[in-house]
């Protein structure tokens, strides 16, 4: 049955609570209803795992992410925020019914796995009791939206008002917090004004800092975080392949990037080249909308994708052929200290991580491969547990012949290249992250190779000048 069909829905004015539930306390789901907490809102988090709960219930996630902890204990202790296993309970005792579950990638294909986002939404119009608001969040194909609104309603009775919209999210990882409560847009996809209403009243504080609001319908809403996604991936392999034009050439990647960025139609963010892009996001949502976009015969998006993928991947092995390069003595059993494993700093995730893709194979190659990174050592050694994991920056590269830089973390990138020079067997570095200082660590006796740059393809010492 249409909304319209439906009887009006009950109207709150300003003075009354609203309610929140969150389905799902993953990354996406924990910092939403911990923000949405922040904001002033009672909202119980729901997930399906007790072991999950109770840990969010002394406030501890199960993933780094700065900030998160300390604001969800701020807001239990407030009264604001709680956590259940009880879906039933949670969707009676709310209003607005946030659907806040993974995506991922099939097994079998490139397309994204619907069953929790579906089952997550089924179970909330099963639990209706009163009108509703059922607001999705999770990263989902075009069209999904529409099939689950019908879903929706022919499962809550006629005599509830509910309504399904899209309000897709932009967390970085390692700025979750601050990207919920202080985001740099709201796109709200398929509301009607009773529900626009609902959510202008509850991200009113970042509207009132200044957020825009993109009101659209619901498949431009989905289409939103996904294409942010591509734009975003395809920008660092345009810089990458442009990187290896510049090894062929002798010209310095950094420098063009820097020259080009100052364009304000391109921009320098996400301009640099190095090692490739991973994580939980942009590989899934790429092959994910590669996949739909050949569903819907956009073949022009098809092909691009594809090839934004293919150069991401290759740029892992351009890393091993590099290191392998680099490395004063024979792959087989050389002393390698890998510094970052993490997808990108601020954040213990490895899922699809390049860093680790290439200490791996490094490994596999006979290397006796030592792992350093300030978060995700612990998450790394459950994806790779055959490698070695150091718990210091300086017990990794003892009696290293290679070091090579993974992941750009703040730590890494600012190390003091004469004291792990006295560590280390041989004074030879990779950086693929271009984040050290080249003349520096080449001052300090290092020979440092980097991608992007003449040093690739005849690695050698070599001068780089900067421009005051």
């Amino acid at each position: 049955m249409s909304p319209h069909l439906r009887p009006a829905p009950v109207p709150f004015d300003d003075e009354t609570p609203l309610r929140v539930s969150v389905i799902g306390t993953g990354y996406l789901g924990a910092t939403h209803a911990a923000a949405v907490a922040e904001m002033g809102f009672t909202v119980i988090g729901v997930d399906h795992d007790p072991a999950k709960i109770a840990a969010l219930e002394e406030g501890e996630v199960p993933f780094y992410e700065p900030g998160l902890p300390e604001l969800i204990r701020k807001n239990i202790a407030a009264g604001r925020l709680s956590f259940t296993t009880d879906l039933g309970a949670a969707v009676a005792a709310s209003d607005i019914h946030f659907i806040c579950v993974g995506t991922p990638q099939q097994a079998s294909s490139h397309a994204a796995d619907l069953s929790f986002v579906e089952g997550a939404t089924r179970a909330v119009a099963a639990a209706l009791t009163h009108d509703g608001l059922i607001v999705g969040k999770s990263t989902v194909p075009v069209g999904t939206a529409q099939r689950l609104r019908d879903m929706v309603d022919e499962l809550v009775p006629t005599s509830i008002h509910v309504e399904l919209d899209w309000n897709p999210e932009f967390l970085r990882e390692g700025y979750a917090v601050e990207d919920t409560l202080r985001p740099d847009r709201i796109v709200v996809g398929g509301a009607s004004p009773w529900a626009e209403g609902l959510l202008r009243r509850l991200y009113g504080p970042a509207i009132a800092a200044g957020a825009p609001v993109v009101t659209c319908d619901l498949p431009t809403a989905e289409l939103v975080k996904v294409s942010a996604n591509a734009f975003l991936a395809t920008k660092i392999s345009f810089i990458n392949a442009i990187a290896e034009v510049c090894e062929k050439a002798g010209a310095d990647v950094s420098t063009l990037a820097d020259a080009i960025g100052y364009d304000a139609r391109i921009g320098r963010r996400f301009l640099n080249a190095g090692l490739g892009f991973g994580g939980g996001c942009l590989p899934k949502d790429i092959r994910a909308l590669t996949h739909r976009a050949g569903e819907l015969g956009a073949l022009q998006a098809v092909g691009l994708m594809q090839q934004v993928d293919e150069i991401n991947m290759a740029q892992r092995q351009r890393v091993v052929e590099l290191a392998m390069s680099t490395c004063p003595v024979n792959i087989l059993n050389a002393r390698v200290a890998v510094l970052g494993v993490a997808f990108k700093p601020d954040t213990d995730d490895v899922r699809d991580s390049p860093a680790l893709n290439v200490a791996a194979a490094l490994h596999l190659r006979g290397a006796l491969v030592s792992v350093y990174d300030p978060e995700a050592n612990a998450t790394a050694k459950r994806s790779f547990p055959t490698l070695t994991y150091a718990a210091s920056m300086e017990a990794a590269v003892t009696g290293a012949d290679l070091v090579l830089v993974l992941t750009e973390w703040p730590e890494i990138a600012t190390a003091d290249p004469g004291a792990l020079g006295r560590l280390v067997a041989h004074r030879a570095i990779v950086d693929a992250r271009r984040c050290l200082p080249v003349q520096k660590w080449m001052d300090a006796g290092w020979h440092i190779a980097t991608l992007g740059s003449a040093e690739t393809e005849a690695p050698r010492a070599r001068r780089v000048v900067v421009a005051a």
